[in-house]
């Protein structure tokens, strides 16, 4: 399957609602709960990309296989004091052998799930989707930002804000599908789905609101499962429950809405950043689709989003291994 990749209010007094670092906390600490889960770590050949994980795996969220430029990872974990000796490494020349000796760890089953050094996202993903060797499965592989915002009582999950640019139909199921998969699978239940538009009515002049029709008729029909959808929604109406009852928006999902689903990557990386960069909220990101998870870090993430975003990675891979096993 050819993946086309790119580039990365009703609000409760804040004493009432969780912070952000609560949200993330509880994530990371119910990881640490458990063993942890072997993940490839992908050209970890600068510090931000190495001593994030590996603090993740001194908390015992993950069980890191290091691939990559040995020389530069023992460089940097010399710069900082870090004792590679208890995990493995295998060598790899460049990113894009890395990228494919993990993937092939992760085809074999030796990793459970993937997770982003120093190379470019692209490079990775390549592998990733390589028709003959790769880790593709029939869905389309799709990003999930998960945000917790201040004074928003929940996590958000916004999608597809990194790999698919101009989402079809068919493939905007799939980013749903992600998304609702990976909320029930972290345990956070029965997700409120929010199709957003620049409008809450049908237009067909606005293609983001037949698509948005059209994905909750596709739930209504059984082809996504395990969410309530609504849509064509706009980003005020479905997180404010003022706003929706302004515009007379009779729904369970209109101002409460924890996934939000974007018309295109352009749309979904700027409501991500700007929530992260305005409002303070704080981070972690996953791509989903693939036969195992894939954490897709930032140079920019702070301490707390890079175990968060462990966390959720070995949360998500405990759960789809479980699901295999159920089979």
């Amino acid at each position: 399957m050819r993946q086309t990749s790119s580039l990365f209010a009703g609000v409760a007094p804040p004493s009432r609602q969780p912070t952000s670092h609560q949200l993330f906390s509880d994530l990371i600490n119910r990881a640490i709960a458990h063993k942890p889960v072997p993940y490839g770590l992908v050209w970890p050949c600068e510090e931000h990309a190495l001593t994030g994980p590996l603090e993740a795996a001194q908390k015992g969220i993950i069980k890191p296989v290091l691939v990559g430029d040995e020389t530069s990872m023992r460089a940097v974990a010399r710069k900082n004091r870090m004792d590679l000796s208890p995990y493995q490494i295998i060598p790899a020349a460049t990113p894009e052998i890395a990228a494919q000796k993990a993937v092939d760890l992760a085809r074999t089953g030796q990793v459970q799930g993937l997770m982003k050094g120093s190379l470019h996202t692209d490079a990775l993903m390549h592998a990733v989707v390589s028709p003959t060797n790769g880790l593709c499965t029939g869905r389309r592989i799709s990003h999930v930002f998960l945000l917790a915002v201040p004074g928003y009582k929940k996590l958000l999950f916004v999608t597809d804000a990194a790999i698919n640019i101009f989402p079809d139909l068919s493939t905007k199921r799939d980013i749903v599908q992600n998304a609702i998969d990976l909320h029930i699978g972290l345990g956070l239940g029965q997700p409120k789905v929010a199709i957003l538009s620049a409008v809450e009515v049908v237009n067909p002049k606005i293609p983001s609101t037949l698509d948005a029709a059209s994905l909750c008729k596709m739930a209504e029909r059984g082809q996504i499962t395990g969410g309530m959808l609504d849509g064509p929604l706009g980003m005020d109406n479905a997180i404010d429950p003022e706003a929706a009852r302004i515009k007379n928006l009779v729904s369970p999902v209109a101002g409460h809405a924890q996934i939000l689903v974007t018309p295109d990557l352009e749309a979904g990386n700027m409501l991500a950043k700007n929530l992260i960069f305005m409002a303070q909220a704080e981070s972690a990101g996953i791509a989903l689709g693939a036969k195992v998870p894939i954490v897709l870090t930032s140079r920019a993430d702070s301490v707390q989003a890079r175990l968060a975003s462990a966390a959720i990675g070995a949360l998500y891979a405990r759960h789809l291994a479980q699901q295999d096993a159920a089979f």
